[in-house]
């Protein structure tokens, strides 16, 4: 009954966005998938894409997240996201899906729709971890659970390494932040995505709309509009807000990879 409820909230929430965007005919096949660490924009980037014209954002589809723990393969993940997209009127436009955890499945999902493209969003991962610990979803006296019921604290979700499931619960709440950036940007580094994907960094969200519309194949003014009004007062809050223990913690899990990616 629950996931049933799932998909109805969500075919109801596309179906409103996709009203705005007037349906069209057909079957469109050019999806997007807006991927990267959660706090590291991919909700403003997944709005801003599925506000352009023919676009449509789907948001954080509840059944799809659901699913990624369990390693879905590309046909589940096509069904999942045909059923939501029937009952969201949304064929005729192209979808935007943002759930960050698509990271770890980006190739079944390109796999899913092989007109698909991927776009990365990358942001510092110590104002990631900041952003991170702010929210609590990893603090381990954080109780409660998503909107597609996984838990939040701090039990090892599906993308820490088996070896190390029982030092994920016991570390730091920054070191356990910093664990779930590495993760994810590393998911998305490894996948075979290759030139169908776009990495733009969280830091110049203000100056990437020529190269989002040339890769999307959209309209140059709109993504202009849509893009060139980012501003946020946060980048760089780590030097204020981290303190020498927790930025050594984070140094100590994602150190190597900050350094690789020029955040250092």
């Amino acid at each position: 009954m629950s996931a049933l409820l799932d998909y109805c909230t969500a075919g109801a929430r596309v179906a409103e966005r996709a009203l705005v965007q007037r349906p069209r005919l057909g079957r469109e096949e050019r999806l997007v998938f807006v991927v990267g660490c959660p706090r590291s924009g991919t909700t403003f980037v997944g709005r801003a894409i599925g506000g352009l014209p023919g676009f449509v954002d789907f948001g954080e589809v509840t059944p799809w997240k659901a699913a990624l723990p369990n390693d879905p393969s590309a046909a589940e993940l096509r069904t999942i996201l045909e059923r939501i997209r029937r009952l969201g009127l949304a064929w005729g436009l192209r979808g935007v899906e943002q759930t960050p955890e698509t990271a770890h499945v980006l190739d079944a999902a390109l796999e899913a729709y092989p007109q698909a493209l991927a776009v990365h969003v990358l942001r510092d991962g110590r104002d990631v971890v900041c952003s991170l610990l702010e929210r609590g979803w990893l603090n381990a006296d954080q109780e409660g659970h998503d909107d597609a019921r996984l838990p939040y604290g701090s039990q090892p979700r599906f993308w820490v390494e088996p070896d190390r499931r029982e030092e994920f619960a016991q570390v730091s709440d920054a070191r356990r932040c910093a664990w779930a950036w590495r993760r994810y940007v590393g998911a998305v580094r490894a996948s075979n995505a290759g030139d169908r994907m776009l990495e733009i960094r969280y830091e110049g969200l203000a100056t990437v709309a020529d190269r989002l519309a040339e890769f999307l194949g959209a309209n140059l003014t709109s993504t202009h509009r849509a893009m060139d009004s980012f501003r946020d007062s946060s980048l760089g809050r780590w030097r204020r807000d981290l303190t020498p223990e927790q930025l050594a913690d984070v140094e100590a899990e994602a150190g190597p990879l900050l350094a690789a990616l020029g955040y250092s």
